[in-house]
């Protein structure tokens, strides 16, 4: 069993000493940036890259009201909504800690055809998360459908930075909530970032910030048995395999089963394999690769698990502040079992 180990904070603030202050919110500026420059995030994109493609709506005249090197809770009490984690999910970062607590993950595609998740997180929020990693064009539309949510990145190129400070979220960088993060013992950088969430959330937001447009209930009627399907993206796949004795998807990496550091198996109630169009944004890494951008609003066709068997259906979000509808061919709702449910956005052919 492998776990996280906690070596202290990203950095720390004396307060009875400038000096030492200084340094160390430089020592941690300098951390997150060597993590970013490992991770392929300090490129640069091409001229005149678009705002929001006219479906985030992002206020970017609005500056980001989270306290600098502070890990002040998010407090809304009249308006709760989600955390959001960016968590890494290539071979190194694994196994991943807290993602069995995530309400939804989210899986996308980045640099190179490898794949990286979104956890997303309201009505339990576990002690650690991570690996944590950095945030990319695509998160900003996708968590419109959310009221204020917190999003907690390891950081982003310079020239996306802007465009998530004016978005309608939270930021909350290891620069900004310094406390709120810590460099795991078993993990080489840049994949030993991890998240203490409760020091962004002082209590879990509940089941009402789940603004997805997700419905739980009786599976729709039809469907075929299906025990086993992979998704595959152009360097990372995804295989989720039926377990009749859990009642759940078991899901593997890459062909590997995938474990949390703690050696529970994750296990989502329900999957859902949405076919999307992947295209390149405005953005590269530093080795010059395009950064796909996952359109996320619009509609298509999907493949939802559930119970053992497959349904195929259709998926519309009319707009980003939306959740997304899931229908059968003749219109009816479809609804997911209660639990976990994961999202992998597949291009469409």
């Amino acid at each position: 069993m492998r776990r996280v180990g906690t070596v202290g904070t990203v950095g720390m603030v004396d307060t009875e000493h400038g000096g030492r202050a200084r340094r160390a919110r430089t020592a941690a500026a300098l951390l997150t940036a060597a993590g970013l420059f490992a991770a392929g995030c300090t490129g640069h994109a091409t001229p005149h890259a678009p705002a929001d493609d006219g479906r985030g709506q992002f206020r970017t005249d609005r500056p980001n009201t989270s306290p600098p090197n502070t890990s002040e809770p998010n407090e809304k009490a009249d308006h709760p909504s989600v955390l959001a984690v960016k968590i890494d999910n290539v071979r190194a970062a694994r196994p991943q800690t807290g993602i069995d607590s995530a309400d939804v993950v989210y899986a996308e595609q980045v640099e190179g055809g490898l794949s990286r998740l979104m956890a997303v997180y309201a009505t339990e929020l576990p002690k650690a998360v991570g690996p944590v990693r950095s945030a990319r064009e695509s998160d900003l539309e996708l968590l419109r459908q959310f009221d204020d949510p917190t999003l907690a990145f390891s950081g982003a190129q310079g020239k996306l930075m802007p465009l998530i400070n004016g978005a309608p979220l939270v930021a909350q960088t290891p620069e900004k909530a310094t406390r709120a993060y810590f460099r795991g013992a078993d993990k080489v950088l840049p994949h030993n970032l991890f998240l203490r969430p409760k020091r962004l959330l002082p209590v879990a937001p509940g089941a009402a910030a789940l603004t997805t447009g997700f419905h739980y209930g009786p599976a729709p009627a039809g469907g075929t048995k299906d025990t086993s399907e992979t998704v595959r993206f152009p360097a990372a796949r995804f295989t989720f395999t039926w377990s009749q004795s859990r009642e759940r998807w078991l899901v593997s990496m890459d062909g590997t089963p995938d474990v949390t550091s703690d050696g529970k198996r994750l296990a989502p109630a329900t999957v859902v394999v949405q076919y999307v169009k992947v295209r390149k944004s405005a953005f590269h890494d530093f080795l010059g690769n395009n950064t796909p951008y996952t359109e996320t609003v619009g509609s298509g066709r999907a493949k939802v698990l559930r119970d053992g068997r497959a349904y195929d259906v259709n998926w519309k979000r009319a707009k980003a502040t939306d959740g997304t509808e899931f229908t059968t061919k003749d219109g009816s709702r479809v609804n997911f079992a209660k639990g976990q449910v994961w999202i992998v956005f597949a291009k469409a052919s």
